[in-house]
């Protein structure tokens, strides 16, 4: 993979726009301690479930991942 998942995620941000994809979005650009750099699910994962207060669910975390893997991998 190319791109860190928070550089992928990035590319959702709308101040404008009330998704949840956009809402999780633009709180992991204002969330300081975000793993930047990560690639790795369970990183991120254990993170937002420790530190994700700004999600409403964890299911929006993996909507968001399957949609990374499913559009860094058709970049390959």
């Amino acid at each position: 993979m190319n791109k860190s998942f928070y550089h992928y995620l990035m590319k959702y941000r709308d101040a404008k726009s009330k998704d949840e994809l956009s809402h999780f979005a633009n709180s992991a650009y204002k969330d300081h301690g975000f793993p930047k750099q990560s690639t790795d699910y369970n990183e991120l994962s254990i993170y937002l479930e420790m530190n994700g207060s700004y999600l409403d669910s964890m299911s929006i975390f993996d909507r968001a991942w399957e949609l990374y893997i499913f559009e860094e991998k058709k970049d390959l």
